[in-house]
């Protein structure tokens, strides 16, 4: 709108009142073009050239009122406030709630009696100082001012009993916008009146009260009005949902979603997590409303990941899959320990394409990851040249994943002749005195690989972590772990600790 109230009518906004809104926030300081907003008519040509050029009527008058008040008497105050100014360029101001307060107060007979000096007078012009925050009606606020200046010039205090009542029929959180903004302006006045110096028997306690009701009515206030705009935001979702109309959905770098331009919630990897603030009918339209409009997204995204190497994706050592920051999926055990499969973590509104596309991903990454990772132990398992003994006990360690200990297999290796345990060596394997291993498939990348694998197929609810790499020694009993996981660690425990095999 180019209209304001300025106190006493509507009237158009000045151009000075129009450069003024034009300059905020540093909009004045390049060039640009004019517009307006809402239902606000165009702007003249000559209010833009006017503010283009900074070209203003100039100030003709100022507001005044006197500051040299005299106390002496009530009436000697009112001859004060009601002077008029010296010179033309300024105009008395306005009648003010303050001044309307004091004629009304000054015409009660028991007000009247009470202002005996100059003192008196001053409280009273104090008393009708106190803004109206009410709003109610001038007589109701003077009626206030009257019961409170009668309190401090009998008592010389507001009694506690009486405003203990006043604020406590306000201390409520119920109500719609309307009552609560009531309260909150009610409460304001007593707020005030708490600050004043020697007003009230204990001053910081009733500050600290009046300042707590305040603050409650205030986050109610807050949000009941969030609340409402809310209710209004789901209102539209739902309709054009409901309408089938197009929705707009926006993801940053840090994978935030707006809707419209609110905020709903999160994209990570391929699932949206709706914002944690919404509930009822709100979350409901936000899930729907973000789930449609991220269609585009979810195929966009599936097609980087599908493209993306090797080196952006990881196997956490609880057998989950990342894509950078973004769980996108988790290892299940397969039928055989060196083929897991995978499950993708993705929205079913994203669609079948772009889950099967996710899985295809991270299948293959595993796959490839094995194969490396593994590459001494699949050739051992390929192998169609071993035969007999050889090609069982190769068997075995295709099973244990590269590592077995001698004495869990201790009459199959005394069944191995010198050709068969040849064979094996050409492997890499090496019978130990305690343990029979690959040395290859010991170093940090495939261990850490092979404990995964091996709680798969253990069906281990939390996974044992693998040790840090390059040290010899670990504790073996600090730290309760399945039955196993030191071989598959590449240890051995020999009582309090557990020795590099």
């Amino acid at each position: 709108s180019l209209t304001k109230f300025d106190g006493r009518r509507m009237r158009m906004l000045a151009p000075n009142e129009l450069a003024q809104i034009a300059g905020r926030a540093g909009r004045g300081m390049r060039h640009g073009t004019f517009g307006v907003t809402g239902e606000a008519p165009e702007i003249s040509d000559e209010v833009v050239e006017a503010i283009t050029n900074h070209r203003f009527a100039p100030i003709s008058r100022l507001e005044w009122r006197n500051s040299d008040l005299r106390f002496g008497t009530v009436d000697a105050l009112l001859a004060a406030l009601e002077q008029k100014p010296a010179t033309p360029r300024l105009g008395r101001s306005r009648d003010t709630d303050d001044l309307q307060s004091l004629r009304s107060l000054s015409q009660i007979p028991a007000i009247r009696d009470r202002l005996g000096d100059a003192t008196r007078v001053k409280l009273l012009w104090d008393v009708c100082r106190i803004p109206d925050f009410r709003g109610i009606s001038p007589a109701e606020h003077v009626s206030l001012l009257e019961t409170i200046f009668t309190d401090l010039t009998s008592l010389g205090r507001i009694p506690d009993d009486w405003l203990a009542r006043q604020v406590k029929r306000l201390d409520r959180s119920d109500g719609d916008i309307d009552t609560l903004s009531k309260r909150l302006a009610f409460i304001r006045t007593w707020t005030y009146v708490a600050q004043r110096n020697g007003w009230v028997d204990d001053e910081t306690h009733w500050r600290d009260v009046t300042r707590a009701v305040e603050d409650r009515l205030s986050d109610a206030l807050h949000g009941a009005l969030t609340q409402r705009f809310v209710d209004r935001r789901t209102s539209v979702l739902l309709r054009r949902l409901k309408q089938k109309e197009a929705v707009v959905a926006e993801v940053n770098d840090s994978g935030e979603v707006t809707v419209e331009g609110e905020f709903a919630g999160r994209l990570e990897g391929f699932r949206f997590i709706r914002d944690k603030a919404a509930s009822g009918p709100e979350a409901k339209a936000l899930d729907q409303a973000s789930l449609q409009a991220l269609a585009p997204h979810f195929h966009l995204k599936a097609d980087r990941f599908y493209n993306a190497p090797d080196t952006e994706i990881d196997f956490t050592e609880q057998g989950g899959l990342m894509w950078g920051s973004d769980a996108v999926g988790k290892l299940v055990k397969g039928a055989d320990p060196l083929k897991p499969t995978v499950k993708a973590f993705v929205d079913d509104e994203a669609g079948d394409d772009v889950a099967q596309k996710v899985q295809r991903r991270l299948q293959h990454f595993i796959d490839r990851k094995i194969a490396t990772l593994f590459e001494p132990l699949l050739a051992l398992q390929n192998d169609e040249t071993l035969t007999g003994m050889a090609r069982g006990f190769g068997f075995q360690m295709v099973e244990a994943l590269g590592v077995l200990p001698r004495g869990d297999v201790a009459e199959d290796v005394k069944s191995l002749d010198q050709e068969a345990r040849g064979m094996l060596r050409k492997h890499g394997i090496r019978f130990g005195q305690f343990t029979i291993f690959m040395p290859l498939l010991l170093k940090p990348a495939p261990t850490r690989l092979r404990l995964v694998l091996w709680s798969l197929q253990q069906d281990l609810d939390e996974f044992p972590e693998s040790p840090p790499p390059g040290l010899v020694t670990v504790p073996a009993r600090s730290v309760p772990v399945p039955q196993g996981y030191f071989t598959m660690a590449g240890y051995r425990a020999a009582g309090e600790r557990a020795i590099r095999i």
